[in-house]
């Protein structure tokens, strides 16, 4: 596997991948400014799937649980420059005077094309990749500056999400699981979404779904699969990926352990 991950600075990345994919299941602690130079990407999430590729610039909101699965395509690596666009540099950019509304955004991924704006100001972060000296870190801040800036010029409503600074809030545990059991996630970070400790989420859970969280985790997902296979027509390949599981042959065997047969026999 050849992945690569080089910063200039903790917040602005370059990642390159050139395997056959590359799969990761996460919650974005920032929000995250992404511009693809080559590849092709699958973001998964409890209500919909995204197709990402060369040049599309799109903007994923912070405590978003995703299925990421990264491609190389037509010959290429998968490459693109990442911008965190941390909790604590919106709140320094908002408190400096900056007027904006307090209008409720819907907390999805945003999506800009190739906005000339924001490629110009991600394009011109990559010369910086090949510096051998430390990159200056006022550079750095005026760059995620412009990023921001940009972004509330080209959408005028964007300030709902960046100058959103609260935490999640204890949440009704049966409609979040319902519809996120599909990401392989820690179970604190499970709690942390639903505004609760891990002792909590693990009574909270107990006590609604009588039983334990990794057991009621693998069956809702088997089903998934399951239904995947038999109604979709999918591929075993395909689908453990995008029900939780890490590797095929553990999908397989809880799979058969399950409904007493292999899931190519579905397909």
């Amino acid at each position: 596997m050849d992945f690569q991950i080089q910063y200039i600075t903790p917040d602005i990345k370059l990642s390159t991948y050139d395997d056959k994919l590359f799969k990761t299941e996460t919650v974005f602690e920032f929000h995250m400014l992404v511009w693809f130079i080559s590849g092709e990407t699958k973001i998964i999430q409890a209500d919909k799937t995204y197709l990402f590729k060369a040049g599309d610039i799109f903007l994923i909101p912070r405590n978003h649980l995703a299925t990421i699965i990264n491609y190389p395509k037509d010959g290429l690596p998968h490459k693109a420059v990442v911008m965190h666009l941390t909790t604590e540099r919106l709140k320094e950019f908002y408190a400096a005077g900056t007027e904006y509304k307090t209008v409720c955004r819907e907390s999805k991924i945003y999506r800009f094309q190739e906005h000339p704006l924001l490629k110009s100001c991600l394009a011109s972060l990559i010369p910086y990749f090949e510096m051998k000296e430390p990159f200056p870190e006022h550079i750095a801040s005026l760059k995620i500056t412009e990023a921001i800036s940009i972004l509330r010029e080209i959408d005028k409503d964007i300030d709902g999400i960046l100058a959103d600074f609260e935490e999640p809030g204890k949440i009704d545990l049966v409609t979040f699981m319902e519809k996120n059991y599909m990401f392989n996630m820690s179970l604190e970070r499970f709690g942390y979404l639903t505004g609760r400790s891990l002792s909590t989420f693990n009574r909270d859970f107990r006590k609604i779904f009588q039983t334990t969280p990794q057991r009621w985790l693998t069956q809702k997902r088997l089903e998934l699969a399951y239904y995947h296979l038999k109604e979709k027509h999918k591929r075993p390949s395909d689908v453990f990926l995008e029900v939780g599981f890490e590797d095929l042959s553990h999908f397989s065997y809880a799979f058969k352990k399950q409904y007493g047969l292999v899931p190519s026999a579905l397909s």
